[in-house]
């Protein structure tokens, strides 16, 4: 079974007309990979909450209770791109606990996919760019608990740098990190990775494939990583609101194909996350993120099921 991480909160979240972030799309997908028979409903859990002690491994602990309580100055709500609201909180806690909980799924399971997660623009002391707390920084550093967990890989193939996973996690010497992205997007003051590969606009298919495979396969044999956490924006579409690749839907599946089916030639837990994917075209943003299940699906097959 290919475990999926889903609350019904994702989607609950009340925003002005027009906003460029694409809420509804954590339900859609979910409607779709069951309507399409990609998943079935018996694969997918829901994490409780993150509390706000654990969040504050990570973070800020008076960020972390102003953010909670409301208490967020302008600039610093205006900077995160969302109105607060009691609902934007829940649907935080719930994300940041989902990202955990895949990762233990990938390691009981070899895999997991998360239908939400990649908040990598948000910093120890502060939020940005639609990211609150770092899921990717937080589960990385929880799962460092687990037994037989010595260093865990942050893969990021968002078209935005990771730049909020570069500082929370250069905290931790065990979280190793690596975006791939746009060199000329957001954001605009770039941070340090443990690894950065940036790429100009209108990057297509093969030479963005050929850099994840060697990049990825580069870091496996250097690093040895017990986990890997891999952020699958499908952000680098062509069609995307917010990318400037020109990555096809063939181009993603190719993409996430790869990198899981590294992680499992070597043998190491994967833990996936769908990241950034903004159009309006809902069911197009379906197809894009549903390729990482197909392409997980592909990878495992039987293994899976066992």
């Amino acid at each position: 079974m290919l475990p999926l991480i889903y609350h019904a909160s994702y989607s609950k979240l009340a925003l002005p007309s027009k906003h460029r972030f694409p809420a509804t799309k954590y339900l859609y997908l979910y409607q779709y990979l069951l309507q399409q028979g990609i998943a079935k409903q018996s694969q997918f859990f829901a994490a409780e909450q993150v509390t706000p002690k654990a969040l504050a491994e990570t973070h800020c602990a008076d960020y972390v209770s102003r953010f909670i309580n409301g208490t967020l100055d302008t600039k610093s709500i205006r900077r995160i791109g969302f109105p607060w609201s009691e609902s934007l909180v829940a649907r935080t806690l719930h994300s940041v606990a989902g990202t955990q909980l895949a990762c233990l799924k990938a390691l009981e399971y070899g895999c997991a996919i998360h239908l939400s997660g990649g908040y990598h623009h948000a910093h120890h002391r502060f939020g940005s760019g639609f990211c609150i707390f770092n899921d990717l920084t937080y589960a990385a550093q929880q799962a460092l608990k687990q037994p037989g967990i010595d260093n865990v890989l942050i893969f990021d193939c968002d078209v935005h740098q990771g730049d909020g996973t570069a500082t929370t996690a250069s905290a931790f010497d065990k979280i190793i990190t690596c975006s791939i992205h746009c060199q000329h997007n957001f954001p605009a003051r770039k941070q340090q990775s443990n690894y950065d590969i940036e790429l100009p606009r209108g990057t297509t298919d093969k030479y963005y494939l050929e850099t994840v495979s060697q990049t990825l396969s580069y870091l496996i044999r250097l690093h040895q990583p017990d986990l890997i956490i891999y952020d699958a924006g499908v952000d680098i579409h062509t069609d995307d609101n917010l990318g400037y690749f020109n990555i096809s839907t063939e181009g993603i599946f190719a993409r996430d194909k790869v990198v899981i089916q590294q992680a499992y030639s070597a043998k190491i837990p994967i833990a996936c996350v769908i990241g950034g994917g903004y159009s309006n075209e809902q069911h197009q943003l379906n197809i894009r993120h549903s390729q990482l299940f197909l392409a997980a699906n592909t990878v495992f097959g039987n293994d899976l099921n066992k």
